[in-house]
């Protein structure tokens, strides 16, 4: 999460984004010259909890807003914010501490419009008959994580706000995103870092069919987001009515999504055929209460600028970004994203 920044650097972004923008004057891919034409990329690949993108563009809902959108398949948060920051997609999806961890060490020309997750789902997963059965067992163990993961970056704050003490031992292991249910059920680490919704993949990779022992983050820091839609800055400020078009025809979906699982998962095998509609179901069902927690009110997709404050505010206690390194204004468009 470390990056250069040069001269050259933002030449190339300021650059990138340009040529965006003129490209969002073309006619859309179906050569409708009434539609815009937009790329979007998920937060990372295309598993069954990014099912609601697809909804959005089957159903019309984009093209209904004057949308031709291109749905590209995102390799993590950092990447994400580089390539919407970049002018080389439109919109995108990533988790909001890791957008916060992320801008706290260089700043993007990028917004947040809305949130996917009113709750966290990063998590640590094992698998029963190891040696982790709940958060005080981490100290110690090997956790197989993509470095710089938001599991990773975030175990601290979990660690102490769930009283884990010796947690500094807990050893966090480089591991290739596609390897770590192997890896997990190999017994080669004794955790790996995960989102909630990838308890069916890991289970389904366990060659001796053990369950999954997962120790979410959210259920001690409650106050932390999910997924969030970005935008670059630029965007937002010139073209608002464009983003609150196209969040509320993906938020559309998003509702459609947790209203019909197993309708959400058969559209998104249509676009994806690999992409099973069991697992994907079971992802859906997992990731609901993560989308309306319990006591949860506010409409789909809220963004309340105190949370966001107070979530600055933790990371910058538990030394994860530097005082007055973000400011909320920056990472929240207060104007854009449905009030929570």
């Amino acid at each position: 999460m470390r990056f250069r920044r040069s001269a050259a650097a933002i030449v190339a972004v300021l650059a990138l984004a340009l040529v965006s923008a003129c490209n969002n004057d073309k006619a859309g891919q179906n050569g409708d010259e009434s539609l815009q034409k937009i790329t979007y990329l998920t937060s990372f690949n295309t598993f069954g909890r990014e099912a609601y993108a697809y909804v959005a563009l089957d159903k019309g809902y984009f093209k209904d807003a004057g949308f031709d959108v291109t749905i590209k398949p995102g390799t993590g948060t950092v990447d994400v914010l580089k390539l919407v920051a970049g002018g080389q997609a439109d919109y995108g999806i990533g988790d909001f501490t890791a957008i916060l961890l992320t801008m706290g060490k260089q700043k993007m020309p990028v917004t947040t419009v809305g949130m996917i997750h009113q709750r966290s789902m990063a998590a640590i997963v094992a698998l029963e008959g190891g040696s982790i059965k709940g958060p005080k067992d981490l100290p110690g163990k090997k956790i197989g994580d993509t470095p710089g993961s938001t599991n990773t970056v975030m175990f601290p704050l979990y660690a102490k706000a769930a009283g884990i003490q010796g947690y500094e031992t807990t050893k966090f292991v480089p591991s290739p995103p596609a390897s770590l249910p192997q890896l997990l059920s190999a017994g080669t680490v004794d955790g790996i870092g995960q989102f909630v919704v990838g308890v069916p993949t890991v289970e389904k990779a366990d060659s001796k069919h053990r369950k999954a022992i997962v120790i979410p983050y959210g259920d001690v820091l409650k106050k932390l987001y999910g997924n969030a839609i970005i935008t670059r800055s630029d965007m937002a400020k010139d073209h608002p009515d464009q983003v609150k078009k196209f969040t509320t025809a993906l938020l559309k979906g998003l509702q459609d999504t947790i209203d019909d699982p197993e309708g959400a998962a058969k559209i998104l095998q249509k676009y994806v055929p690999e992409r099973k509609v069991e697992g994907s179901v079971a992802e859906l069902n997992l990731m609901k209460p993560y989308v309306k927690p319990d006591g949860f009110s506010g409409p789909l997709g809220a963004a309340s600028f105190e949370q966001v404050e107070g979530i600055i505010k933790d990371l910058e206690d538990a030394k994860q970004i530097a005082p007055g390194a973000v400011n909320p204004s920056d990472v929240v468009d207060r104007d854009l994203a449905p009030k929570g």
